[in-house]
């Protein structure tokens, strides 16, 4: 029986591909992003996450702490990430269920039944399933069997990817899958590898490779203030993707810090500070360079011509 562990499935999505989707998330991922917006995703495991505001200090996660791990901290339990072996025992213990695991193991069953209850909603909107995380290629005998599985019933199968996988597996998945949506961070090695903790260059050839096969790719480009967000930047990317005969789509996602609370809740540290939105003209400045490069370009979900435009009638 092929299982797989998963943090959520989200339902109702509408930007993860086209019409209203599934979102199935995969725990695991290869990069570990300063700005990732699921940091709950990065490790492959279940692990503990915090609520604080649920947390009424009954002492039950620290006398009951087999490594010793959780102590009393300014009257709050606090944990040592460095002790901590997420044994999920603090769960267990937490009468106010401020401890919660994230992250739990299904079959390709239990989750095909839950994407089959969508299924009317898929047929009237024309969506259908994303795998995304994390990284669904880090589990490939589940992501596998799960595309197999849509593809019998017919819905549309969308892979949410860092591109930074096997090439094979990547090709494999290829064959039973209707659209990549391919993350791209940054095109100079070194400064990707800084950031995300890998270098960009599979990441490059996988989504060469890929552009050559008959599936549609749409290249997802997050706008981080200070890392990639100038217009030399944008014509590097210009430049590399007007070369990939699969690749005419590219959309902005403009940066922001609002899951920033996740990051303490899991114990891990905020890398990216105080970096602010980026600027709504610098935004549309870089989608006007990756236009001229014969790419279709969207902002947020929205063509960059009809943004570009209501930003304009909207300024004073």
């Amino acid at each position: 029986m092929v299982t797989g562990i998963i943090f959520d499935i989200s339902r109702y999505a509408i930007h993860d591909g086209p019409g209203i989707r599934t979102t199935v998330f995969f725990k695991g991922c290869p990069l570990s992003c300063w700005w990732c917006h699921n940091p709950e995703s990065m490790a492959s495991q279940p692990q503990v996450a915090m609520r604080e505001d649920r947390c009424i200090r009954c002492g039950r996660c620290i006398d009951g702490c087999p490594n010793g791990a959780i102590t009393l901290e300014e009257g709050a339990p606090t944990t040592d990430p460095a002790l901590c072996r997420q044994c999920l025992e603090c769960t267990r213990l937490c009468y106010a269920e401020a401890r919660e695991v994230v992250g739990r193991t299904m079959t390709v069953d239990e989750v095909m039944t839950e994407i089959e209850k969508d299924i009317p909603f898929f047929d009237e909107s024309g969506g259908g399933v994303t795998f995304s995380g994390g990284e669904p290629l880090m589990q490939p005998a589940f992501l596998l069997r799960l595309l197999e599985e849509c593809g019998r019933l017919e819905i549309h199968r969308t892979i949410d990817t860092s591109g930074h996988a096997s090439r094979d597996l990547l090709l494999k998945a290829s064959e039973q899958t209707d659209l990549f949506l391919f993350d791209v961070k940054h095109m100079d090695a070194g400064v990707h590898r800084h950031y995300t903790g890998v270098s960009n260059q599979t990441i490059l050839e996988n989504l060469r490779a890929l552009s050559a096969r008959p599936v549609p790719i749409r290249v997802r480009f997050p706008v981080i203030p200070g890392v990639n967000d100038t217009p030399e930047h944008a014509r590097q990317m210009g430049s590399f993707l007007r070369q990939l005969p699969g690749v005419n789509h590219v959309d902005l996602l403009a940066y922001h810090d609002v899951m920033r609370s996740k990051y303490q809740r899991f114990g891990l540290t905020w890398r990216m500070g105080p970096v602010p939105p980026p600027d709504p003209n610098r935004v549309r400045t870089i989608a006007e360079t990756l236009s001229d490069f014969g790419l279709h370009v969207t902002i947020g979900g929205d063509d960059h011509e009809r943004a570009c435009a209501t930003a304009q009638t909207s300024e004073p």
